[in-house]
């Protein structure tokens, strides 16, 4: 984008090439949001479920193109489902995400336990 002093052309700019390139992004796609009151602000991790009652589930079944973490009302987290899984492998093999975590209602889930900083 060319550098411009007039915030009116900056801001249309801004509207045509981010808003634009956003909607698009998630235009016609399938979105699993995931939300978990405060949790995950209170310990700065979310939680990535992948079997449940010993079935496989979550991020191992899901037909989403991307995950949305919605961590409070002002800020939320905008993944691509494949990047996510892709991400969560490379964690777990540095160590940095820990598996076999039970969660979800009443603890019948398993799942992987991932820091937002380490995710990002």
């Amino acid at each position: 984008m060319d550098y411009n002093s007039d915030f009116k052309y900056d801001l249309y700019t801004g509207v045509l090439k981010g808003e634009s390139w956003f909607h698009s992004l998630l235009e016609n796609k399938k979105i699993e949001v995931k939300y978990d009151g405060d949790i995950s602000n209170r310990t700065g991790n979310v939680y990535v479920e992948y079997e449940c009652r010993g079935k496989k589930s979550g991020i191992a079944t899901t037909e989403s193109d991307y995950y949305v973490f919605n961590l409070s009302d002002e800020r939320a987290i905008v993944i691509g489902t494949e990047q996510l899984k892709s991400r969560i492998r490379e964690l777990i093999s540095k160590g940095m995400a820990k598996s076999g975590v039970k969660g979800g209602d009443n603890n019948l889930s398993v799942g992987v336990l991932v820091k937002i900083k380490d995710l990002l």
